[in-house]
């Protein structure tokens, strides 16, 4: 993805310094925020009706613009118990919720999801936040999240899926490593890169990778169905499922 792309130049308007920033450490998060919207906006764009989306870790707002550009008739109730980065996804996107088409909650992903109705939302997306659970907490989540679906309802997840193939998830994560060395040495943000390094031990811990076979295998026994991994890029993929 180019600097030159429609995508790109409507974020530098509303949050270009978080998202020049992402897409310089980490470019395929920022396409992953692309896919995600994508998404949800063309099982939307299928609806007659407004369609109800639950954003899980809407941190900054960069995939919450996503999903709120993707399509006309959607609201987003966006869920990141981290006060600083929720602040500016408030400030940043400030016209949609005057619009009435964006609410925010700063409850964990667990408390703001067992407050929700059951079957009363049609969309549950996220970017980059699921692998940050402990397994045993994410398990929950997921639990949650097919609750609170209505049936035939969309979740659309761009995140870390390790691979099941461990040698080549550690090449892929080497890479990885090595890029934010580059990158971030080279603009003198070694706060940045030992955040990143210390941030990447506990997403490859033992309690908390979330490997793409046992990930899967796990929705589907909660009750998912039309799983599918799409659109992996090193360390990160596209899942979407059917409730």
């Amino acid at each position: 993805m180019t600097a030159d792309t429609p995508f790109d130049a409507m974020f530098s308007g509303v949050i270009g310094r978080e998202y020049q920033m992402l897409k310089l450490i980490c470019p395929f998060a920022a396409e992953m925020s692309r896919l995600v919207g994508a998404e949800v906006g063309t099982y939307c764009r299928t609806r007659d009706t407004l369609a109800q989306v639950v954003e899980l870790g809407g941190g900054t707002g960069i995939t919450t613009l996503s999903i709120l550009t993707a399509a006309d008739n959607l609201t987003v109730f966006s869920v990141d118990n981290e006060p600083t980065m929720q602040a500016q996804a408030r400030e940043s996107l400030s016209h949609w919720a005057d619009l009435g088409r964006l609410a925010f909650c700063g409850d964990d992903a667990l408390t703001a999801l067992r407050g929700l109705a059951t079957a009363s939302v049609d969309v549950v997306a996220s970017a980059y936040t699921l692998h940050n659970f402990q397994c045993d907490y994410r398990r929950d989540v997921l639990v949650e999240i097919y609750r609170i679906l209505k049936n035939d309802g969309r979740f659309v997840c761009g995140d870390r899926y390790a691979l099941d193939d461990i040698p080549a998830h550690t090449r892929n994560t080497q890479r990885e490593v090595a890029g934010y060395f580059e990158t971030l040495t080279g603009i003198n943000r070694l706060d940045l890169l030992e955040h990143w390094i210390i941030h990447l031990f506990s997403d490859e811990s033992e309690d908390h990778i979330m490997r793409e076979g046992l990930a899967l295998r796990q929705m589907a026994e909660i009750g998912f169905r039309e799983l599918t991994l799409t659109h992996r890029l090193d360390v990160n993929a596209l899942v979407t499922a059917v409730k």
